[in-house]
């Protein structure tokens, strides 16, 4: 089994910053693909970033300029570096990763359980 532990939610007024971790943990071979959704209260769930196993990044428009995505693959770790936060930046962001248990096993998605951010003064 392999789990996702998301961390470094919380409060922060407008302008601020927040740093997210999400930790890949169980019986992992490899990780391709990694990534942070967000869902606001009544909205769908939405993509906002994905970083591959060598680095590259893609960003929705929503986010770019403001919010990295990086990784640190010897650790199986994501983060998600916010910057210039706004009101509308609020809502549970989940991470989520493409992960494989074994060399002949097709890879699956997995998602971490959620951490709340709220941007409010």
């Amino acid at each position: 089994q392999v789990q996702l532990v998301e961390s470094g939610g919380g409060l922060v007024q407008p302008g601020g910053s927040l740093r997210l971790s999400c930790a890949a943990s169980g019986n992992i071979f490899s990780i391709n693909t990694m990534g942070w959704y967000r869902q606001a209260p009544g909205k769908q769930r939405d993509l906002i970033a994905t970083i591959t196993s060598g680095g590259t990044t893609n960003y929705a428009d929503s986010v770019k300029g403001r919010f990295t995505i990086s990784r640190d693959n010897a650790k199986n770790t994501v983060y998600l570096q916010m910057n210039s936060l706004k009101p509308e930046d609020t809502a549970v962001y989940y991470c989520n990763a493409n992960v494989a248990i074994g060399l002949y096993i097709p890879s699956r998605y997995y998602w971490g359980q959620g951490t709340q951010v709220t941007v409010s003064s």
